[in-house]
């Protein structure tokens, strides 16, 4: 286990160590854990779990929006803490551990080890929870995810919490502005999600 005291170097720390999952406290100095969840966010899929001294609904989702995996209400326990981090490490490891090490569709390839994407031979980035949204789309070879999927195996949204689904809608857009004539490949399913075309 590795520790920083303040946003700067918990996030050379992070750069450096590449860890399996991060516990961030939203109180920190020079730059607090929302701004540097941000930063993440803009680099790595890493899960997060937030650490506040705010329980309120609208802190919570606020959380879970910019990015978070987890929000933990100070005080709590440290068994609640080992419990909640041990979760979020199980349902990040079937990911880690996909037998296939790429994937593609028509003119679209996704090489999932060295995180790129080429869409009709040109290569295209994608940020983090975009690149996530197609690989599940690809990997569910055809069928249908609900938008509520995508948050949870995404967001890690939790049942129960009044996450707004247009999160999902506005990520696919931005992903079919990307990937140009591709970008076709990605239907929508009305009421329900999403499909990508074979």
């Amino acid at each position: 286990m590795l520790a920083a005291y303040d946003a700067e170097s918990g996030l050379k720390l992070i750069r450096k160590a590449a860890p399996d999952l991060v516990v961030l406290d939203i109180a920190l100095p020079k730059m607090d854990g929302l701004e540097l969840l941000g930063v993440l966010r803009r680099e790595s899929d890493v899960p997060v779990i937030l650490l506040s001294g705010k329980g309120g609904e609208m802190d919570r989702i606020l959380g879970l929006k910019l990015g978070a995996d987890d929000y933990v209400v100070k005080p709590f326990s440290i068994a609640e803490l080992h419990a909640r981090i041990a979760a979020r490490l199980r349902r990040a490891r079937p990911a880690a551990k996909t037998k296939k090490a790429a994937a593609a569709a028509g003119a679209l390839q996704m090489d999932f080890e060295r995180h790129e994407v080429r869409a009709g031979g040109r290569p295209v980035r994608l940020a983090p929870k975009e690149f996530l949204v197609l690989r599940l789309l690809l990997e569910a070879d055809g069928k249908v995810l609900s938008r509520e999927r995508l948050l949870a195996d995404v967001w890690g949204h939790e049942p129960g919490l009044d996450l707004d689904t247009r999160t999902v809608d506005q990520h696919v857009a931005r992903l079919r502005r990307k990937l140009g004539a591709q970008g076709r490949l990605i239907a929508t399913v009305p009421n329900f999600g999403y499909k990508l075309a074979r």
